[in-house]
Order: C-alpha cells, then structure tokens, then sequence
C-alpha cells in the first residue's frame, strides 16, 4: 500500500499528464488540414469577390486551387532550387509574397506571415491571391494554372454548385 506522501507525489503526475495528453490532442485537431469541397471553394471565392476579380474567372480560381493544392490549406511544397515554399490553398510563393522566416531575400508583397496562408479560414490567402494577380503577371503566376486551365473549358469546376 503506497503511503500518503507517495500519494501526494503520483496524483499530481497522474494529473499533469493527463493535461499533457489531452493537450497534445488538442493540438493535433488544430493542426489538421481544412480540405474544402469544390463547390464549397467556389461560394466561399464568389461571397469574396473572386468571381471576375482582374479578368480571372470564378472557375479559374477553382481550377487553380485544386490543380495547387488540391483544396487544401495546410499543402506546403519546398523550392530547393529558390529555398522558397508555396504555402495554402493556392500555393503563394515565400520569395515573394509571405514571410516565413527562412527564404532568403524574400520580399512579403501581401505583408503577412507564411503560417496565414495555411489557415482553415482562407480570408488572408484569398486577400493575398488577389495580390498576386495584381501583379504585372497576373494569374500566370501560378504554373498549375498555365498548365491546367489556361484557354480551356473550366466550366466543370463550378458545375451544380449554384454560384
């Protein structure tokens, strides 16, 4: 039988690691990728003005997203030949339009921090979207766009989806 000291020393370790375990799940949850439907991407742009925003369709924002990242806001893929990484939903380049700390040189056009762009919540991502395509080169930016739905019928990404 454990002594009323050996007592008082467990429970508050019992105690602490429960906390921990229930902290690191909930870390887990917070962490894990919003991937949005198709159709769900397309209200949301549309209800954010990215319906026509500076000649670039509703369905080619779809288009884009799903060919960058597959809807997904935590996609991250590393440039080794830059030492930059896409982040987010439509994959915004760290050399030049977020800070994530480790590009060299970058500049941080949509002045926000990388990790923005990996948010459920894709207000910024979309307000730096639009940022890009301010830009001289507009949506050819985004390779995946120039590749996929450049000068074709995008009509299927918003189909059915009542936008």
């Amino acid at each position: 039988m454990l002594s009323l000291v050996s007592q008082q020393l467990i429970q508050p370790l019992v105690t602490m690691k429960a906390l921990l375990t229930l902290g690191l799940l909930l870390l887990s949850l917070t962490v894990e990728a919003k991937v949005y439907g198709r159709c769900e991407l397309a209200r949301i742009l549309k209800r954010s003005g990215m319906a026509g925003y500076r000649g670039v369709s509703l369905a080619d924002w779809v288009c884009l997203a799903q060919h960058e990242s597959n809807y997904n806001t935590q996609a991250k893929n590393y440039n080794p030949g830059g030492k930059s990484t896409d982040y987010g939903i439509f994959q915004i380049n760290s050399q030049y339009w977020c800070d994530d700390g480790k590009t060299p040189r970058a500049e941080n056009a949509c002045g926000i921090p990388c990790s923005a762009l990996l948010q459920d919540d894709i207000t910024q991502a979309i307000q730096c979207a639009k940022r890009v395509v301010r830009d001289p080169q507009g949506v050819r930016a985004w390779v995946a766009w120039q590749k996929h739905c450049q000068k074709r019928d995008l009509s299927q990404y918003i189909r059915d989806c009542g936008v």
